[in-house]
């Protein structure tokens, strides 16, 4: 299963928005200016494509602006021809949800339970392959350092990208719904995670009740916040084992902070890292591409500068050209440090890039 192949079945054509200036609100105190923007790719190596091709493609890449790589996969040949090209070259690792078949079939009992009792190991929810582990476990966290361990221990990976580092999707975005034949007006059971016994025992003994025994666990804050922190407490640990390393570690997120806490229970802004880079995706949420901008300048707000955001955009959400650099310019001009793209970045987007970036 590709990277989010989940999300991109199903999408439709944004709907309208009041403009940008009024969205935006007062003007940033510094934007990043075009010499100092940082922009990225999200890629799975073809472990097909030669050397030759690659060294054309990533000077192409570099040549535009882009500065950086995530691949999701292991290839010594692709990450050695882009560090030449001058890309960094990161990891991009799937964090809480692991469905390898050895790993369910080892430790069933490392993966999360929602409210109705039902374990993502053997009741995954929306997709098969959505297979969430439970942060609140110690088993899971050494498990996570150790593969992060080995991915910074090899010499040629600059860094560690992470992805899935949140709950579930207790709430899909709308475009969604339709996809699945479900309403998500409110928090159902069978998506709210995680009511497995460690969670429920530490949230015991932190506030004296049992989640389960919550009139209202959707509303409850304490509850949200504890899930809020076991996420957050598996990023900062991770962090420190890429300190390590002296390898920098940057987060796929939720696109603004409050969809992301109310979505995953990810509250990215508290988190210790060396850049983010929201999923801004537009098309998901019906929105037209100024929101782009509405959202990085939420983003950037809440971080107070603590690390760079890197506003991402999925390719197929644009529908022309002009599109793609409106999307582009209202992340910069919201104080975005560059973008990231997933999708197939081929000479036209490189074009739109080049462009939009001063170059």
């Amino acid at each position: 299963m590709k990277k989010r192949d989940f999300i991109k079945s199903s999408l439709l054509a944004g709907i309208g928005l009041a403009s940008l200036k009024n969205s935006l609100g007062a003007e940033l105190k510094h934007k990043p200016q075009p010499n100092e923007l940082k922009h990225w790719v999200w890629e799975n190596p073809n472990q097909e494509e030669d050397e030759k091709s690659l060294t054309e493609k990533y000077k192409r890449f570099y040549d535009a602006g882009i500065r950086g790589m995530f691949f999701e996969n292991d290839s010594e040949k692709h990450f050695r021809v882009a560090k030449k090209a001058g890309l960094e070259a990161h990891r991009w690792m799937w964090t809480m949800n692991r469905g390898e078949k050895e790993l369910l079939a080892a430790h069933p009992d490392w993966y999360a339970v929602n409210r109705n009792g039902d374990s993502c190991a053997t009741k995954p929810p929306y997709v098969n392959y959505y297979r969430w582990l439970c942060p609140s476990k110690p088993e899971v966290l050494a498990y996570l350092e150790e593969q992060v361990r080995q991915i910074l221990a090899t010499n040629y990976v600059d860094g560690i990208h992470l992805d899935y580092i949140r709950y579930c999707d207790v709430i899909l975005p709308v475009n969604l719904w339709e996809n699945y034949g479900i309403v998500q007006q409110q928090e159902l059971p069978e998506y709210d995670f995680c009511y497995c016994p460690t969670c429920r025992s530490a949230y015991l003994e932190m506030h004296g009740t049992d989640p389960l025994d919550l009139e209202y666990p959707d509303q409850s804050l304490s509850w949200r916040q504890f899930r809020y922190d076991r996420i957050s407490g598996v990023v900062n640990r991770l962090a420190v084992v890429a300190g390590e390393y002296k390898k920098p570690v940057t987060a796929a997120v939720f696109p603004t902070p409050e969809v992301a806490r109310r979505m995953v229970r990810q509250d990215w802004t508290n988190w210790n890292l060396d850049g983010v880079c929201p999923m801004i995706y537009h098309g998901f949420y019906r929105e037209q591409p100024a929101w782009i901008g509405a959202a990085v300048a939420e983003g950037v707000r809440f971080l107070c500068g603590r690390f760079p955001l890197y506003a991402g955009l999925f390719l197929p959400d644009f529908k022309s050209d002009t599109e793609l650099t409106e999307g582009i310019q209202a992340a910069l001009k919201s104080g975005a440090a560059g973008i990231s793209f997933f999708g197939k970045v081929d000479e036209k987007v490189l074009a739109v890039l080049y462009r939009t970036s001063g170059k």
